[in-house]
């Protein structure tokens, strides 16, 4: 989670000098151009400072809901953000290893997966030893749950 927040930090960073500093030199330097209604190079300046910062602001926003995180929320006995869980596809035989993470880290091809899909929900809140029945695009596969390790136990190691 640390990981996550410094890299949105940096982002913001580096969109803030953007923002500040170098789309005022690019706009300035376009009006020197003359005609602003015919002029591509301040529009085109314009519409990146109006796309930053609408990024910014959104970054902004997903840093605070992190802060918001209250860690003594995440329950130590079962599936939730930041559980690394072993299930065994039982549709398949097949066992499956996720990371239960934040949509910006989800990569599936990595068994990074958000909370929000439609697998990690299905897990939410269950614990090692329970078997679950998750309805995802390709239809209803069955899990059981071989092991897990929460949040709490990844940072304390």
């Amino acid at each position: 989670m640390e990981e996550l927040k410094k890299k949105i930090q940096d982002e913001i960073n580096a969109l803030e000098h953007e923002l500040r500093t170098e789309l005022p030199k690019e706009i300035l330097r376009a009006r020197e151009h003359g005609d602003l209604s015919e002029n591509a190079e301040y529009h085109a300046a314009k519409e990146r400072q109006s796309m930053v910062s609408a990024r910014l602001g959104q970054l902004q926003s997903r840093l605070r809901e992190f802060s918001m995180i209250d860690m003594s929320k995440i329950p130590h006995d079962r599936v939730g953000l930041g559980s690394h869980v072993v299930v065994l596809d039982l549709s398949k035989d097949e066992e499956l290893t996720y990371n239960l993470v934040t949509s910006e880290e989800a990569d599936a091809v990595h068994g990074k997966i958000s909370t929000s899909s439609p697998i990690a929900k299905g897990l939410m809140g269950k614990r090692v030893g329970d078997t679950v029945k998750i309805t995802i695009p390709g239809g209803v596969r069955e899990m059981e749950i071989l092991s897990l390790k929460t949040i709490h136990d990844i940072t304390a190691s």
